[in-house]
């Protein structure tokens, strides 16, 4: 239920984001994009990366992904039992936002997937410690030109497949290649060649090729083997720096045609990136959340766009806001011409929608628990009626169990025994029927009347028949809710419930019936000449016949009265074990929609809790009025208890009866359907969170909070959340440059606004990607012109990698001797 209803949430939140009607865009890529993944720990980041592609750029369909792993990735994932190395597609590894979904959940995102990533799996093993791990991938790698092959041949793959989405993109003359690794990752040595030999493959079908590099530290994970990890990053950004020189160069024989004719890639003294991003699990102040992963491939994200966008609106599009990478460039490079690595923070400002979705469906529920319990006071009949057990309810039940009164005179075609009425007239009524007929009449009322009414309520089913009665009732009177019938039938509240007048039926009836048998005593104790019947003189056959006639229609009418009385009796005795069912089923319901009042009062408020602080504030309040004006509105058009037809919500018993499941998918339907396509839910989202902050009121009112104190608060929770993922020694270090850049609609109040804040006195380049939206703004903090020295994660990692080194240990495929000195 927790699973189903955060997929709820983040379905609700995809279709709001994706809702043209609603005022928001989706953005383009202008040339074609691949994004590489080398190594098995950067699956990770595969999943939100597609997802966040998927959402951001409506011509995702043409970029490529491409993951190179060890041998070990396939013997660590649970969906792929390959064992042979080779081009393949696969999914990748679930991102941590997704560990909230259940199982089914993540099939299908993986399955999903599958068809957007090709992968392939290189024959060595990259987990496990040892003293030459990264040489000796690198040799295995250079050894085999089987493996080079298939690398080709992938890579070939991903340039042809690109062609068939040509009428995707607004160019084809160059393709962004995004190469994304861990620093820690052994496969990483191969980054060189497997990159340089995608710009040579890629060059054939482009004139140009922009490559970059994103590095991904995380340090969070260095708990087990710290010292080992760091060494393994340590080297990566040796051969980065190496790789990131001007003098670099490279000539090796790369590629591999189908024939085993090796053809060298050169590079010429460049350095082999663009730009190298460095992007680690902390951010500029030591502080790391649970978030930092997602963070980091919206920045990858966001940083492609920026670089690679297609502009659709000239006159939002001003010169002096958008990006400039040569400048850029220019900027972070010092003046002896050493490029500077760059890294970035991200913020998002938006309409909570997942907290929405599951706040309102809480709200939902308990307007309709309120309207449930809201119960109005019924008189004991009217109780009595509901549960069928009026005295007129059972004598109906019972009219159909016993013979009718016709069926005695039947009993007059009785055998009789010689005798006459001079002998019977001094009997009493007991003797005279048994000088008549000895025991055939009880013999014969038993087997015609007794078993046949035994027969016929065995029959009958009570709890049958009280859930019947039960769901025509409400059927009919949609007001009674199940928490009434859980209060009428709970023994345990004698103020509320029927029990009292139910037990009282019961002993009417007992008493009845025990006087009943009292007169039926009585009246065998009256003699034959005492009864009022048809007497002639002489016509001693006629008085016997006579007599007889008289005898059963006042005897066993009697008896027939008295079996009327003890199967309404046996009916009550039974209908009390059915009353005892039906509470124990109502009690169940009762849990059940507690347990779903529970989860959703829960979820609502952990997903709150992800929020933002002051993004995420007063959702709980302010939804609650929101959705009952939402509900009272609905009611007003369809009438009162419509939310209890079918056509809403319907029979909450049988809901609650099927399971908390199934009444939160009824609630789901209701909400998605009914709810949040009210007008309240299509507010932009500055008008929003205003309204949520003054809660009830109204836009237009500054009283409380005015746009201006809101827009200050929004532009200082971006900036704020948009820290730097990357830890300096020092924050003002000598080449330290910065650009921020939103992604919103320009012509937004809140963007003009930002825009236009402290224009004179800033220090940053500041920019707008222009993406027409009411959902939300954006914001991605660049900053570049550090060195690798300057990294708190290097200076405290060299020093295990010294050690491990002294030690014997070879972190590096190539000659150590090329690598800069350790700085």
């Amino acid at each position: 239920m927790h699973n189903n209803l955060r997929r709820f949430a983040f379905d609700y939140a995809s279709s709001e984001e994706r809702q043209i009607d609603q005022g928001d865009d989706q953005s383009s890529i202008h040339f074609p994009t691949v994004f590489l993944f080398i190594g098995t720990k950067v699956s990770d980041a595969i999943a939100p990366i597609i997802q966040i592609n998927e959402r951001k750029w409506d011509n995702n369909a043409g970029v490529m992904y491409a993951h190179v792993v060890s041998r070990d990735w396939t013997a660590a994932s649970a969906d792929l039992k390959q064992g042979t190395s080779g081009i393949y597609s696969g999914s990748s590894v679930p991102s941590h936002s997704e560990d909230d979904r259940d199982e089914a959940g993540k099939a299908h995102e993986q399955n999903k997937m599958q068809t957007r990533v090709t992968r392939l799996e290189l024959p060595v093993h990259t987990t496990g410690k040892s003293m030459s791990q990264r040489k000796d991938v690198y040799t295995q790698l250079h050894q085999d030109e089987g493996h080079l092959l298939e690398l080709n041949r992938m890579l070939r793959q991903i340039s042809y497949s690109i062609a068939e989405y040509g009428r995707l993109y607004a160019s084809f003359d160059r393709i962004h290649v995004a190469v994304i690794t861990r620093v820690d990752d052994p496969l990483n040595v191969f980054v060189p060649e497997i990159s340089l030999l995608a710009k040579d493959i890629f060059n054939q079908s482009f004139k140009s090729v922009q490559m970059d590099l994103y590095a991904l530290i995380s340090e969070k994970e260095q708990m087990e083997s710290f010292g080992y990890d760091s060494s393994l990053g340590v080297a990566f950004l040796r051969e980065l720096d190496y790789m990131q020189s001007s003098q670099y160069s490279f000539h090796a024989p790369l590629h591999v045609t189908e024939d085993g004719i090796s053809i060298p890639v050169v590079h010429s003294a460049a350095p082999l990136f663009d730009l190298a991003y460095l992007l680690s699990d902390k951010n500029e102040r030591g502080i790391s959340s649970t978030h930092d992963l997602e963070d980091n491939c919206e920045i990858i994200c966001h940083m492609s766009l920026l670089k690679n966008r297609k502009l659709t609106d000239v006159s939002h599009e001003q010169q002096g806001e958008r990006y400039n990478n040569t400048s850029f460039k220019n900027n972070i490079m010092t003046e002896d011409g050493r490029q500077g690595y760059v890294s970035a923070g991200f913020s998002r400002v938006k309409r909570p929608n997942e907290s929405i979705a599951l706040t309102v469906m809480y709200q939902l529920y308990r307007e309709l628990v309120v309207r449930m319990s809201d119960i109005q006071m019924r008189s004991s009949i009217e109780k009595l009626e509901v549960l069928g057990l009026t005295p007129a309810d059972v004598a109906s039940v019972t009219a159909g169990i016993v013979p009718d009164d016709h069926a005695i005179q039947d009993m007059s075609g009785i055998m009789t025994h010689g005798i006459s009425y001079s002998q019977l007239k001094h009997m009493t009524l007991r003797e005279a029927e048994q000088a008549l007929f000895g025991d055939g009449c009880e013999a014969y009322f038993r087997d015609n009347f007794i078993r046949a009414a035994e027969l016929r309520m065995s029959q009958h089913s009570a709890a049958e028949q009280l859930h019947q009665h039960v769901q025509q009732t409400l059927s009919k009177h949609p007001d009674i809710s199940l928490f009434q019938l859980y209060e009428w039938t709970n023994e345990a509240n004698e103020a509320e419930s029927i029990w009292r007048d139910f037990h009282g039926l019961i002993r009417d009836k007992s008493k009845v019936l025990e006087s009943v048998r009292g007169e039926l005593e009585q009246m065998y104790q009256e003699s034959v000449d005492e009864q009022s019947f048809q007497r002639l003189p002489l016509m001693d056959k006629h008085n016997v016949r006579s007599f007889i006639r008289c005898f059963f229609d006042k005897v066993y009418r009697y008896k027939l009265e008295m079996l009327r009385l003890e199967m309404e009796l046996a009916w009550y005795r039974e209908y009390e074990t059915a009353l005892g069912q039906l509470h124990a089923a109502c009690s169940r319901q009762v849990r059940v929609m507690k347990q779903v009042e529970h989860e959703l009062h829960q979820a609502a408020r952990s997903m709150i809790r992800e929020a933002d602080d002051y993004i995420g504030q007063n959702i709980i309040e302010y939804y609650q009025l929101v959705t009952a004006a939402v509900m009272q509105d609905i009611e007003a058009k369809r009438g009162e208890g419509s939310f209890f037809e079918d056509r809403f919500m319907g029979n909450f018993s049988q809901l609650a009866e099927a399971g908390a499941e199934a009444l939160t998918d009824k609630l789901m339907a209701v909400c998605k359907q009914h709810i949040l396509t009210a007008a309240p839910f299509h507010q932009t989202f500055e008008e929003e969170l205003l309204r949520r902050a003054n809660v009830t009121v109204d836009y237009s009112n500054r009283e409380v909070l005015s746009k201006d104190e809101l827009f200050k608060k929004l532009y200082r929770t971006l900036e704020e959340h948009a820290v730097i993922h990357i830890r300096l020694l020092d924050y003002t270090h000598e080449h330290r440059y910065e650009e921020k850049y939103f992604f919103g609609d320009r012509s937004s109040e809140f963007i003009r606004y930002a825009l236009s804040t402290d224009e004179t006195s800033r220090i940053y380049k500041l920019g707008c990607v222009h993406e027409r939206r009411s959902s939300g703004v954006e914001k991605l903090n660049l900053m570049g012109g550090f060195h690798v020295e300057d990294m708190m994660y290097y200076r405290n990692g060299k020093v295990y990698y010294d050690s491990y080194a002294q030690n014997g240990y070879e972190f590096h495929g190539i000659n150590p001797d090329l690598l800069p000195d350790i700085r």
